[in-house]
């Protein structure tokens, strides 16, 4: 019990003196994190849009598929990214693998569908409530799509950071293409595994202190943007 307590001592002196190690970590997660839900963002709220807009032949399927591809299994990525970017794979010769850039291509695999997805659904409804007015005015369908991504700004919103909260705890895919290397790969969720291992829990309760409020943060965020929305909304 005293070592624990001790431990829960010992984190919460390395947030609030800001230990190095402990701002590394945390600061090279935000910047992975951040970087894979632009990607995916840019992926997937396009595709979202294109798909809630548009009617072609194998859409149902094409639906399916990105629905299938919200369960994604981290480690299978992972596996995958892992197998292309290694030497022996068709991009191994760009040196990718064990490098941040590897974890960013993992998260936005990852991601990128959840975002697509949800995007689609939220654009779709909309759509079926200003499509007949906005076929009215002769509006192409690209403008459409275009029109319902500014309009729901903020449902839009949600679903960004409800990526972004997917994103920031992830672990299994980034451990095996990272490699949880000290000073180059390791993030927040990696280290902890890895800490906790070790038995170096002071880290780890520190690093998961941090998940925490990023959470709390995150999940604050979506409840301020819904008000607002329904604000407008009701407006």
């Amino acid at each position: 019990m005293a070592s624990i307590y001790e431990a829960f001592i010992k984190a919460f002196e390395l947030i609030t003196g800001l230990n190095a190690d402990l701002l590394e970590i945390v600061l090279l997660s935000l910047q992975v994190n951040g970087m894979a839900i632009l990607i995916a963002c840019l992926i997937g709220l396009s595709l979202g849009a294109f798909l809630a807009v548009f009617r072609f032949p194998g859409r149902t399927f094409c639906l399916i598929l990105l629905n299938a591809l919200m369960g994604l299994p981290p480690v299978v990525v992972g596996l995958i990214v892992y197998m292309i970017l290694s030497n022996s794979g068709p991009l191994g010769v760009l040196g990718l693998l064990y490098t941040p850039t590897a974890m960013v291509i993992a998260q936005t695999i990852l991601i990128t569908p959840i975002i697509a997805a949800l995007t689609r659904q939220a654009l779709e409804v909309m759509y079926k409530e200003y499509e007949e007015q906005l076929k009215s005015l002769g509006v192409s369908k690209v403008h459409m799509a275009s029109t319902l991504l500014w309009d729901g700004r903020y449902q839009l919103t949600t679903v960004v950071l409800a990526g972004f909260g997917r994103c920031v705890a992830e672990v299994g895919a980034v451990m095996i293409v990272g490699g949880n290397i000290n000073h180059v790969t390791r993030i927040m969720t990696t280290a902890i595994a890895l800490e906790t291992s070790k038995g170096y829990l002071s880290l780890a309760l520190a690093l998961g202190i941090i998940l925490i409020l990023i959470s709390v943060i995150i999940n604050t965020l979506v409840y301020v943007v819904n008000q607002t929305a329904e604000r407008y909304a009701y407006a």
